[in-house]
């Protein structure tokens, strides 16, 4: 029995049994990226550094092209929400996987050919299919037949508007209107210009969510209810007619 047990234990020996391997490919290419990067480096004046900083560079213009963009408020046209100065970061996809702007929406637009070559910020109060008309015999604004509670945003003393006007929006715009009415070139300033004064939403740059700047005023800017409330509209094809001037926002 010793015998075989060592017979055994020998033949096991002299039979070592083949490791398992597999190739490094995944290394080898982090080695070769690593490589690369260290090659980079030391062409680039100031090395690891240098290039670090062009990272970040290069990611920070891909984040303001596609993803959030800041831009900075130089009229009074949206106070008291936003005040001259604010800097506010406008979330570029929100409107980019099926969604659309919808009312109480502070926006950021191009208005080239509609309001004036530059970038405007504005509250959504109708989308498309939507009466929007002022005002009521208390001076208030309707939307599809619903009354707007305009108190949370709109300039103390202000009234909804100075101008009345009964408009349809027609599919694919919006009538915008700034919530310091009396400091305000927006969609009841330009009824009688190319568009009518509505905003096509392919013009939308992105929804205004957060102010950043300054840090004392940091917030997020919410949908307001009271146009949250507002029932649908039908679906339209045509607009009216009003008048004009303008302000802008700085990217």
């Amino acid at each position: 029995m010793d015998a075989e047990a060592q017979q055994t234990e020998r033949d096991r020996s002299s039979h070592p049994a083949v490791p398992e391997e597999i190739s490094d490919t995944e290394g080898a290419e982090g080695r070769s990226r690593f490589a690369l990067v260290g090659r980079a480096a030391d062409w680039l004046p100031g090395g690891r550094i240098t290039l670090t900083v062009l990272f970040c560079l290069f990611s920070l213009l891909l984040l303001t092209r596609f993803v959030i963009q800041p831009f900075e408020i130089p009229s009074g046209s949206m106070e008291p929400a936003l005040r001259i100065g604010d800097r506010v970061l406008v979330n570029k996809l929100a409107y980019r996987f099926g969604a659309e702007p919808r009312r109480g929406d502070v926006v950021v637009f191009d208005g080239t050919g509609y309001f004036g070559d530059a970038d405007y910020i504005k509250r959504v109060v109708g989308v498309g299919g939507d009466q929007v008309v002022c005002c009521d015999r208390q001076g208030r604004i309707e939307v599809n037949g619903r009354l707007v509670d305009e108190s949370t945003f709109l300039y103390p003393g202000d009234e909804p508007s100075e101008v009345p006007f009964d408009v349809v929006v027609p599919d694919g715009t919006l009538f915008v209107l700034g919530d310091h009415r009396g400091d305000s070139s927006d969609s009841r300033d330009h009824l009688g210009s190319p568009g009518g004064g509505m905003i096509p939403v392919d013009d939308v740059i992105g929804r205004a969510d957060w102010i950043a700047w300054p840090l004392g005023h940091w917030t997020r800017l919410e949908r307001a209810d009271g146009h949250a409330r507002v029932p649908a509209g039908p679906r339209i094809t045509a607009g009216t007619s009003g008048r004009t001037t303008a302000d802008g926002v700085h990217g």
